[in-house]
């Protein structure tokens, strides 16, 4: 199939999804599929940008408020006017944060009429809102820490009342963040002061969330299947930004070396996550198991991370499914689902 890549886009998150788009575009050509790489920023890759992008990672740090500006005002390219993207069959989308996984870009698709990969427009905004996701999680009866949140524009709470509510230590992040960006663990009630006033520039809903502690836990689905479950251990106390893209910042084991009970709750309850926020095709549901063995489910990931060594990407290969084969069966759910006229 002629398939092509979307990558970039103009969030904090815009590095860690040319770091995904550019090894599944060389996955899926590997699993024999002809590819075109497209930064929706800045347009089609050359072979010579994309090797570039391959060799150069994530940085340490997201790119600066200037950066993303910047991109912001060229806005998105034209992407099913390009005569080079005429007769593509699958959209691959390998966006992560703001228009590329808020629903946005997946409204404009399904408007130009094409067929992409991943979840829809209404899956895609209801799992980015994490406070949206919490009130539907906790509705279908699925566990979610206790939670505060603060509308956009209103005064927040005071830390004394954040305390009281929650207690201490408590996460403090944004409703729409993603990448353990914009995300703080406060130990303490100066710490949180210090948070809340920090919060104030996210220009998002500001989430207070009780903290678990415990192991931290993740299932990939794959169409309606769970993946084997795996344990993230990080350096840092929390899974932040620096442990997630820095390398030797993280141990992650697959598969978790957890009771078999375990197991088989953690994979009903993901399926259960993935339903009820009404995902397709894949995503990746993140949990905390405490030190009772209770389960508490934190976010869903409707485009999780994409680069050979991303968790979704470990979990499938401990099911017997290599990183090629994975994005392969991917573009295969949304060629499968356009001909069934889904």
């Amino acid at each position: 199939m002629k398939v092509a890549v979307l990558m970039g886009g103009t969030s904090d998150e815009r590095e860690v999804s040319l770091a995904s788009g550019v090894q599944v575009a060389g996955a899926l050509r590997e699993a024999g599929h002809d590819v075109i790489a497209v930064d929706t920023v800045t347009g089609i890759l050359a072979p010579d940008r994309e090797r570039a992008l391959r060799d150069q990672g994530v940085r340490a740090l997201p790119p600066s408020s200037e950066e993303l500006a910047w991109m912001d005002e060229r806005g998105t390219v034209a992407l099913t006017r390009s005569p080079e993207l005429e007769d593509v069959d699958v959209f691959f989308l390998a966006l992560h944060g703001g228009s590329g996984e808020d629903g946005t870009m997946q409204a404009l698709l399904e408007v130009a009429g094409v067929t992409y990969t991943g979840s829809d427009r209404l899956g895609c905004s209801l799992a980015m809102d994490k406070e949206v996701t919490k009130r539907l999680l906790r509705d279908a009866g699925i566990p979610t820490p206790e939670w505060r949140a603060v509308p956009l524009g209103s005064e927040p709470p005071s830390a004394s009342e954040v305390e009281q509510a929650l207690g201490l230590p408590v996460i403090v992040k944004a409703s729409g963040g993603g990448s353990s960006l914009r995300l703080e663990l406060a130990h303490d009630h100066a710490e949180l002061k210090g948070a809340i006033e920090r919060s104030r520039g996210w220009n998002d809903v500001v989430l207070f969330e009780r903290y678990h502690p415990g192991r931290e836990l993740t299932v990939g689905i794959v169409g309606d299947r769970a993946l084997p479950v795996g344990e993230i251990v990080p350096r840092n106390e929390i899974f932040d930004y620096e442990c997630k893209y820095q390398p030797g910042m993280a141990e992650e084991i697959f598969p978790a070396d957890i009771p078999e009970r375990w197991v088989t709750r953690l994979q009903e309850l993901s399926l259960r996550v993935h339903r009820a926020l009404r995902l397709r095709d894949y995503s990746r549901i993140d949990f905390i198991v405490d030190p009772e063995g209770g389960a508490w489910c934190l976010e869903a990931n409707t485009l999780p991370g994409m680069t050979g060594n991303s968790l979704l990407p470990k979990a499938a290969r401990a099911d017997g499914m290599s990183f090629p084969q994975l994005c392969s069966t991917l573009v295969e759910l949304a060629a499968r689902r356009s001909q069934a006229g889904r």
